[in-house]
Protein backbone atom coordinates (compact mmCIF):
# COMPACT_ATOMS: atom_id res chain seq x y z
CA UNK A 1 0.00 0.00 0.00
CA UNK A 2 2.56 2.74 0.76
CA UNK A 3 4.48 1.77 -2.26
CA UNK A 4 1.12 2.56 -4.10
CA UNK A 5 0.90 6.24 -2.50
CA UNK A 6 4.62 6.73 -3.00
CA UNK A 7 3.74 6.87 -6.67
CA UNK A 8 0.50 8.40 -6.54
CA UNK A 9 2.11 11.61 -4.50
CA UNK A 10 5.15 11.14 -6.95
CA UNK A 11 2.62 13.01 -9.53
CA UNK A 12 1.77 15.81 -7.06
CA UNK A 13 3.58 18.88 -7.74
CA UNK A 14 6.61 18.99 -5.63
CA UNK A 15 7.20 22.41 -4.46
CA UNK A 16 7.44 23.06 -0.20
CA UNK A 17 4.02 24.56 -0.37
CA UNK A 18 0.27 23.83 -0.64
CA UNK A 19 -0.64 26.51 -2.90
CA UNK A 20 0.31 23.85 -6.15
CA UNK A 21 -2.12 21.14 -4.59
CA UNK A 22 -4.74 23.28 -4.02
CA UNK A 23 -4.32 24.84 -7.48
CA UNK A 24 -4.24 21.33 -8.84
CA UNK A 25 -7.49 20.11 -6.60
CA UNK A 26 -9.20 23.04 -7.96
CA UNK A 27 -7.90 22.12 -11.30
CA UNK A 28 -9.54 18.53 -10.89
CA UNK A 29 -12.73 20.07 -10.11
CA UNK A 30 -12.87 22.16 -13.00
CA UNK A 31 -12.56 19.17 -15.10
CA UNK A 32 -15.24 17.79 -13.20
CA UNK A 33 -17.59 20.73 -13.59
CA UNK A 34 -16.30 21.35 -17.22
CA UNK A 35 -17.77 17.80 -18.43
CA UNK A 36 -20.79 18.20 -16.51
CA UNK A 37 -21.21 21.04 -18.88
CA UNK A 38 -21.35 18.78 -21.57
CA UNK A 39 -23.68 16.16 -19.74
CA UNK A 40 -26.72 18.26 -18.06
CA UNK A 41 -27.67 22.14 -17.84
CA UNK A 42 -28.53 21.25 -13.87
CA UNK A 43 -25.79 22.19 -12.06
CA UNK A 44 -25.05 25.70 -14.63
CA UNK A 45 -29.26 26.33 -13.60
CA UNK A 46 -28.35 26.09 -10.21
CA UNK A 47 -25.30 29.00 -10.43
CA UNK A 48 -27.66 30.82 -12.47
CA UNK A 49 -30.86 30.11 -10.44
CA UNK A 50 -32.26 33.78 -10.81
CA UNK A 51 -32.80 32.79 -14.92
CA UNK A 52 -32.19 29.04 -15.32
CA UNK A 53 -34.40 29.45 -18.67
CA UNK A 54 -31.54 31.59 -20.27
CA UNK A 55 -28.89 28.22 -19.26
CA UNK A 56 -28.70 26.82 -23.10
CA UNK A 57 -26.91 23.66 -24.20
CA UNK A 58 -24.49 26.23 -26.10
CA UNK A 59 -24.20 28.51 -23.02
CA UNK A 60 -23.25 25.48 -21.00
CA UNK A 61 -21.28 23.97 -23.56
CA UNK A 62 -19.11 27.59 -23.76
CA UNK A 63 -19.28 27.68 -20.25
CA UNK A 64 -17.35 24.35 -19.71
CA UNK A 65 -14.93 25.07 -22.42
CA UNK A 66 -14.37 27.76 -20.04
CA UNK A 67 -14.02 26.25 -17.75
CA UNK A 68 -11.45 23.65 -19.21
CA UNK A 69 -9.35 25.55 -20.69
CA UNK A 70 -9.09 27.30 -16.47
CA UNK A 71 -8.33 24.12 -15.19
CA UNK A 72 -5.09 23.38 -17.67
CA UNK A 73 -4.03 27.13 -16.96
CA UNK A 74 -3.98 25.99 -13.24
CA UNK A 75 -2.59 22.57 -13.70
CA UNK A 76 -0.31 24.33 -14.97
CA UNK A 77 0.25 26.76 -12.43
CA UNK A 78 0.31 23.91 -10.17
CA UNK A 79 3.57 22.48 -11.97
CA UNK A 80 5.35 25.50 -12.56
CA UNK A 81 4.36 27.84 -9.66
CA UNK A 82 7.69 29.33 -9.70
CA UNK A 83 7.58 30.81 -13.31
CA UNK A 84 6.02 34.29 -12.55
CA UNK A 85 4.65 34.65 -16.11
CA UNK A 86 2.10 31.51 -15.38
CA UNK A 87 1.69 32.40 -11.81
CA UNK A 88 0.21 35.83 -13.04
CA UNK A 89 -1.80 34.08 -15.94
CA UNK A 90 -3.44 31.82 -13.17
CA UNK A 91 -4.09 34.93 -10.61
CA UNK A 92 -5.62 36.43 -13.96
CA UNK A 93 -7.56 33.42 -14.22
CA UNK A 94 -9.18 33.60 -10.33
CA UNK A 95 -9.74 37.20 -11.03
CA UNK A 96 -11.83 37.11 -14.38
CA UNK A 97 -13.67 34.02 -12.88
CA UNK A 98 -14.61 36.44 -9.85
CA UNK A 99 -15.16 39.02 -12.02
CA UNK A 100 -17.60 37.11 -14.12
CA UNK A 101 -19.44 35.50 -11.10
CA UNK A 102 -19.92 38.97 -9.18
CA UNK A 103 -21.32 40.42 -12.25
CA UNK A 104 -23.69 38.16 -13.07
CA UNK A 105 -25.39 38.69 -9.20
CA UNK A 106 -24.88 42.27 -8.64
CA UNK A 107 -25.09 43.33 -12.34
CA UNK A 108 -26.82 41.20 -14.46
CA UNK A 109 -29.38 39.73 -11.66
CA UNK A 110 -28.52 36.16 -13.26
CA UNK A 111 -27.58 35.09 -10.18
CA UNK A 112 -28.11 34.99 -6.49
CA UNK A 113 -26.39 34.44 -3.54
CA UNK A 114 -26.76 30.65 -2.80
CA UNK A 115 -25.01 27.09 -2.99
CA UNK A 116 -24.99 27.29 -6.49
CA UNK A 117 -22.65 30.51 -6.37
CA UNK A 118 -21.22 30.64 -3.40
CA UNK A 119 -18.74 28.12 -3.90
CA UNK A 120 -17.20 30.00 -7.44
CA UNK A 121 -16.91 33.22 -5.11
CA UNK A 122 -15.55 31.42 -2.27
CA UNK A 123 -12.46 29.31 -4.60
CA UNK A 124 -12.26 32.19 -6.97
CA UNK A 125 -11.48 35.00 -3.67
CA UNK A 126 -9.61 33.42 -1.73
CA UNK A 127 -7.98 31.85 -4.35
CA UNK A 128 -6.51 35.09 -5.65
CA UNK A 129 -5.76 35.90 -2.20
CA UNK A 130 -3.92 33.24 -1.41
CA UNK A 131 -1.84 33.93 -4.63
CA UNK A 132 -1.72 37.78 -4.32
CA UNK A 133 -0.28 37.51 -0.97
CA UNK A 134 2.40 34.47 -1.56
CA UNK A 135 3.58 35.83 -4.70
CA UNK A 136 6.95 36.79 -3.80
CA UNK A 137 7.00 33.45 -2.09
CA UNK A 138 6.48 31.19 -4.84
CA UNK A 139 7.39 33.07 -7.87
CA UNK A 140 9.51 36.50 -6.96
CA UNK A 141 12.68 37.31 -8.09
CA UNK A 142 14.73 36.03 -5.85
CA UNK A 143 12.59 32.77 -5.20
CA UNK A 144 13.45 31.75 -9.01
CA UNK A 145 16.75 33.03 -8.73
CA UNK A 146 17.59 30.32 -5.82
CA UNK A 147 15.39 27.70 -7.54
CA UNK A 148 17.84 28.35 -10.32
CA UNK A 149 21.09 28.25 -8.60
CA UNK A 150 19.95 25.01 -7.25
CA UNK A 151 19.40 23.30 -9.80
Amino acid sequence: MSAILDVVLSYLPQDSGYLSKWLLFVSAVAVFNSVQNFVTLKLTQRVYQERPQDVTWLSSRTFGTWTFLSAVVRAYAAYNITNPQVYDICMWSYAIAGFHFVSEWLVFGTASLGAGLTGPLIVSSSSLAWMFTQREFYAGAASVAAKVAGA
